[in-house]
């Protein structure tokens, strides 16, 4: 029992400021690029990825993709400012309501540093995993894709 209590705390932190992000309203969307083109046909939102999207590959064959940022992507989450960072190439595996294999997304809750290693769709809902832990949030908090911080475009 207290494990488990442990566990649904630790997921509260870890997971919880991804689903109230929100957009300023006085900030530009930015474009969509092909990987979150990608993203949409595969039954995901958009704001998996921040706007800073340089290049990507995808092996249609396999579903491994490699995702180019610009750099490494810093995120502050509103309301209780968690900060995210996105590694300068993330990787994975993707099919359809699967992200398996992610590698380059991280959540600094309780002091420490939590990578996402998998997500899923599972109808309105996100499926996060981090390591055997799993939280559900409604996709809709992701539909627009969050800019990095100090890279705000007004483009």
């Amino acid at each position: 029992m207290k494990n488990s209590l442990f566990l649904f705390s630790l997921l509260l932190f870890i997971i919880l400021p991804f689903s109230s992000q929100t957009q300023t309203p006085n900030i530009p969307k930015p474009p969509l690029t092909q990987a979150h083109t990608e993203l949409t046909t595969y039954g995901f939102p958009v704001g998996l990825l921040p706007a800073s999207v340089q290049k990507y590959t995808l092996n249609q064959s396999s579903g491994h993709f490699a995702v180019e940022l610009g750099g490494t992507c810093k995120i502050t989450l509103p309301p209780d400012n968690y900060l995210a960072t996105y590694s300068k190439r993330i990787t994975g595996k993707i099919d359809q309501g699967k992200i398996a294999e992610l590698d380059g997304i991280r959540v600094r809750a309780l002091f420490k540093w939590w990578s996402i290693t998998g997500i899923r769709s599972s109808g309105d809902n996100l499926v996060f995993e981090v390591g055997m832990v799993t939280a559900k949030y409604p996709a809709k908090n992701f539909d627009e894709s969050p800019f990095c911080e100090g890279q705000h475009s007004s483009s």
